[in-house]
């Protein structure tokens, strides 16, 4: 099987602001820490990834209505994110909570069923966070010389 491969470039536009630009679409999504540390000019990467886990869930049970011919009249997802503190102190996403709430008629509900067993099996993000994701990040100069990489690091 061939891996599909996703590109974003971010760049600084100043403090902790960031211009994120999806190829090849070529949507662009500011972002930025909330304040103190910056300010709060756009989502931080704690609510992109929570964003990202209800879209991905939402598409995915939408796919699957259409399927079985049980489209909802609409599909609203909310998703709570926890911030927890591991060991050291340092902040981490602790949970994420997401209710999905349809509007569909009771024709619609009765053809529900299977898609409520399938749909969080076939969210890339979600099951890709549930099993966590295997991140190598390298550091480099303008001139491309490499001064940190986290594989030789472990």
């Amino acid at each position: 099987m061939a891996q599909e491969k996703l590109e974003v470039q971010i760049e600084q536009v100043k403090d902790f602001e960031f211009m994120v630009k999806f190829a090849p679409e070529g949507v662009e999504l500011l972002m930025d820490e909330p304040e103190p540390l910056g300010g709060g000019v756009g989502p931080n990467a704690s609510k992109v990834l929570s964003a990202a886990v209800g879209n991905c869930l939402s598409a995915s049970l939408l796919f699957c209505l259409r399927k079985v011919r049980a489209e909802p009249n609409h599909l609203k997802t909310k998703v709570v994110t926890t911030m927890t503190r591991e060991e050291k102190g340092r902040l981490r996403i602790g949970r994420s909570e997401v209710t999905i709430t349809l509007d569909m008629d009771e024709e619609a509900k009765q053809r529900l069923g299977r898609c409520l067993g399938l749909f969080e099996d076939y969210c890339v993000v979600t099951q890709s966070v549930r099993n966590g994701i295997d991140v190598s990040v390298t550091v480099q100069d303008t001139n491309g010389e490499l001064i940190y990489n986290s594989q030789e690091e472990k």
